[in-house]
């Protein structure tokens, strides 16, 4: 079946974020497509519809492969190629990160510090992280002046609105033809064969049945509207129990996170969890104090037992694409073209730059 021939019949099961770049770049390149989603068109079933977005290869390195990080530099670029043949706006920025920790925290920064200085030994394409003092923490983000004696940028990294981009790309697939059946679960195996030359499975944890090896990993987070915060980069806090992130995006709104739970417990955030959050997010600015609570929201990710993503065939047919983890946003333009040099050569030559598992009949 691999490769496919032109103008083939492709239906997608599950419209997240993987679900709808493969749906919109095969509609592109001429195939007829068809896309089954659970859910509405708002996702909210997807875990890309909570996410922070953030596309932070070297911050993120702490907390996986090198593989992956390689993924999310390749994204970064590609991320603005993606977006700029979108007719919908979508917030993209690429300002940094900038890293930030408490006196009592300097020991946890050090580590954190150790371990980006091995990845950027290992993947020297990666910008330097640069140590800032109290003075050029001010004067990078002003926002937090005479807060922090020292902290840490990383230029180059960036993030995007989550749901800017699920919209857009679901006008985009309206706009090339796409048929899409909302609210509609499907299976491989409801598929008829005669009706699909290939069935792209991207249902993240709704493929559990079929890929029992699938967890979940729980996210907590909390948007936020605050006129009186101006940070203009992601930021991060450096703490042992809850390294928290929060990511400005347009307006004043603010997502921000930490927690991560190894369950696929999809009920409402904890009381713990969200004071938390919401403490971690004061001690960074003041201003939060008179924030407006937008949402308190959770979901979970869907999880390979190596933590890494993959691609596998397993029928003729059937190619299954899941285990992106916290990372979706960072890594998916990677995964979307690692998956369309499959579909179009019947093997992918990126999938080793980014030690990716590609199992293939």
């Amino acid at each position: 079946m691999l490769p496919l021939q032109k103008n083939s019949t492709i239906t997608i099961l599950g419209a997240g974020l993987m679900g709808r770049l493969l749906a919109v770049e095969l509609a592109r390149k001429g195939h007829r497509v068809e896309v089954f989603e659970a859910q509405g068109p708002d996702a909210q079933g997807a875990a890309a519809h909570v996410a922070a977005a953030m596309l932070a290869p070297l911050a993120e390195s702490a907390v996986t492969e090198p593989g992956v990080v390689r993924m999310g530099q390749y994204a970064l670029p590609r991320w603005q190629e993606l977006i700029g043949q979108l007719s919908q706006p979508v917030f993209f920025q690429q300002n940094g990160t900038l890293i930030l920790w408490h006196r009592l925290d300097a020991g946890e920064a050090t580590r954190f510090q150790h371990k980006l200085t091995q990845t950027q030994a290992q993947i020297p394409e990666l910008q330097p992280l640069e140590m800032l003092n109290s003075a050029q923490v001010d004067a990078l983000e002003p926002a937090v002046a005479s807060r922090f004696a020292n902290g840490m940028y990383l230029p180059g990294e960036g993030q995007l609105d989550n749901r800017q981009l699920l919209a857009a790309l679901e006008v985009a697939m309206t706009e090339l033809g796409v048929k899409v059946h909302w609210n509609t679960p499907k299976q491989p195996e409801d598929i008829t064969p005669g009706n699909a030359d290939l069935v792209l499975d991207c249902r993240g944890l709704g493929a559990k049945p079929t890929w029992n090896a699938l967890r979940g990993v729980r996210g907590e987070v909390v948007r936020l509207y605050a006129p009186e915060v101006t940070l203009q980069r992601p930021t991060r806090l450096v703490h042992p129990r809850y390294p928290i992130y929060i990511a400005p995006k347009e307006n004043h709104l603010f997502v921000i996170g930490a927690t991560e739970i190894e369950s696929d417990d999809m009920s409402p955030a904890s009381v713990r969890s969200t004071l938390e959050l919401l403490s971690a997010a004061y001690a960074v600015h003041s201003g939060f104090a008179e924030a407006r609570i937008l949402e308190i929201a959770t979901q979970c990710r869907p999880t390979l037992p190596d933590n890494l993503p993959a691609v596998r065939q397993v029928r003729k047919n059937v190619l299954e694409v899941n285990g992106l983890y916290r990372h979706g946003f960072m890594i998916s333009p990677a995964m979307l073209d690692v998956v369309m040099e499959v579909l179009e050569t019947g093997q992918s030559a990126l999938a080793p730059r980014f030690d990716l598992s590609v199992q293939l009949d």
